[in-house]
């Protein structure tokens, strides 16, 4: 359908704003007249679409078809997604479900080939990816990039398996994505060389800076739990030509109030030059990706936004190959019906099975002292504690969760075939009743539950089973779960719906669990996500992230 535009046309690159008619023609920029030479102030403002440059889609809890219809109400077009969460879970089917499902929507998911799965060896997963597949994967054109390499230590060491995955995406001129949490000077510099070009894993203005003076592409980070954009916005004005933006991962209840559009009104309000906010969030992660979104130049993809301002970044109107997809907070992209698919074989549990023997410790050398993983809010790292064992309460020979010192006990029980349950101890979360339980849990996606005793575990644990994945909260005589029948990672529901039952569960956690954290849920996925420092749980027990062993 061929139709007209008018608004102020922000020109990023020639740094200048005109009032203009563009002329859409067959889903592309036919051309762009210009009305004026200054600003016409009864005009929006029109800017090329906002692009995620980095998110899993799964962690929204949304198939893709439903997460493009909530991203697009605020001016995304695009993203680069990496699948390797329900890659973990279910392998290539899962990647054939994401690429399929996000092909019956107007939206422009650009997904990478998956680098790590499983993450590490050092937990049960529910697939494996080999070099060989990888290769394969990166062969196809919706593939477009490697994605993040955790794996850190194996480029450092230069693995033979890790290396063959960077050679054939180098090969096809693909870029390779890189996460490496706390990783400076010359470690850094052999990461870098090794050809990997962006990082989103940076948590300090420190770190972040010298891999930018290093030639790496820094990705600003503000997602539902991690939220970097504090630390890492002050090197925006001078760096802006190798920054981008990027959720990485965001919660339903997060992505109905708001996307990209949020980072670039607060880089705004911090006084920052709006071209070079927009370069971040518009341009350069399509120059990087060398994707098929237009940057409003005649002949693109019509691809582009209508602001109502350059301060707020309220969006008028997106548009996705000239097709009108979202308006004034309405989308107008339709629900699509879509089949599940999972990957979940475990029995359920009982109090019994949560027990922390206290004599266990009677034969280690250290038995004085127990360890505990330390949650930041805000945060994906974590601190390791070593606490004296007077600490916890111990009856019936076994050592228990001390709600008095915000010491709970955490779990991680194998979601793919029955196994003993890790278990460990963890400071605030800050719940003075019940548990919580999810089968999201980065990177394998086994039951990851946090609790003040083991019968709420045991309780917590079981509604995410009967549910065959999902997240869960039980405590003072009620019980909520939301159900994620897609790998346990995802609905197939309606998107506005899961946020406002995910609220639901969010709010009885924090206010009649009495949970400390901004994104109780969130947070708690991450505690088994052992590429991240510094103490993390795995379903084969407790892991130091600096030495790479388990404790």
């Amino acid at each position: 359908m061929n139709h007209t535009v008018t608004g102020n046309l922000v020109d990023i690159a020639r740094r200048s704003i005109f009032p203009a008619n563009i002329h859409i023609a067959e889903g592309k920029i036919a051309s762009i007249n210009l009305l004026g030479e200054t600003i016409d102030p009864t005009l929006p403002f029109i800017t090329p679409g906002f692009v995620d440059a980095h998110v899993h889609v799964e962690s929204s809890m949304l198939i893709p078809s439903e997460f493009a219809r909530l991203a697009v109400v605020h001016g995304t077009v695009s993203t680069i997604s990496d699948p390797h969460e329900i890659a973990n879970v279910c392998g290539m089917e899962g990647l054939e479900y994401m690429i399929e499902n996000g092909k019956t929507v107007p939206f422009k998911f650009n997904f990478g080939a998956p680098s790590c799965v499983p993450a590490t060896i050092f937990e049960t997963a529910g697939a494996a990816l080999y070099a060989k597949d990888v290769a394969a994967l990166l062969q196809r054109p919706e593939i477009k990039y490697l994605s993040e390499m955790m794996n850190f230590p194996g480029v450092l060491y230069k693995d033979p398996e890790v290396m063959e995955k960077i050679a054939a995406a180098h090969a096809l001129g693909k870029p390779v994505d890189g996460h490496a949490p706390g990783l400076r000077g010359d470690a850094a510099q052999q990461y870098i060389d090794a050809g990997i070009s962006t990082d989103h894993e940076c948590f300090t203005l420190e770190e972040a800076l010298d891999k930018l003076q290093r030639g790496m592409k820094i990705l600003i980070r503000e997602g539902s739990a991690a939220k970097n954009f504090d630390a890492l916005i002050p090197l925006l004005p001078e760096w802006y030509a190798q920054m981008m933006f990027c959720s990485d991962d965001k919660h339903p209840d997060s992505l109905v109030l708001g996307h990209i559009n949020q980072l670039c009104a607060r880089a705004v309000a911090l006084g920052m030059d709006v071209f070079k906010v927009l370069q971040a969030a518009c341009i350069n992660p399509v120059q990087h990706y060398k994707l098929e979104v237009g940057l409003l130049q005649p002949g693109d993809p019509a691809d582009f936004i209508v602001l109502k301002n350059l301060e707020q970044f309220e969006v008028a109107a997106t548009y996705i190959n000239g097709e009108l997809v979202a308006s004034n907070g309405v989308s107008h992209i339709q629900p699509q019906a879509w089949h599940v698919i999972n990957h979940f074989d475990c029995a359920p549990t009982t109090a019994a099975d949560f027990s922390y023997p206290h004599h266990k410790w009677g034969e280690e050398e250290n038995f004085e002292q127990v360890y505990a993983i330390e949650a930041l809010d805000g945060q994906l790292i974590t601190n390791k504690l070593t606490l004296p064992i007077t600490d916890f309460p111990v009856h019936q020979d076994a050592m228990h969760a001390s709600v008095e010192n915000d010491l709970l006990k955490i779990v991680v029980v194998n979601r793919y075939h029955t196994a003993p349950i890790a278990k460990s101890f963890i400071r605030n979360f800050g719940l003075k009743a019940g548990a919580i339980a999810s089968s999201v849990a980065h990177d394998s996606h086994n039951i990851v539950a946090v609790g003040v005793d083991d019968e709420s575990l045991s309780e917590a644990v079981n509604l995410v089973i009967a549910a065959q994945g999902g997240v869960a909260a039980c405590g003072k005589g009620q019980q909520h779960v939301l159900g994620l029948p897609v790998a346990g990672l995802m609905t197939n529901e309606d998107g506005y719906a899961v946020a406002e039952k995910y609220t639901a569960i969010d709010q009885f956690v924090k206010q009649e669990l009495g949970s400390t954290l901004a994104s109780p849920f969130m947070t708690l996925s991450f505690m088994a996500l052992l590429v991240i420092p510094h103490l993390k749980l795995s379903d084969k027990g407790l892991f130091d992230g600096d030495s790479f062993s388990f404790v």
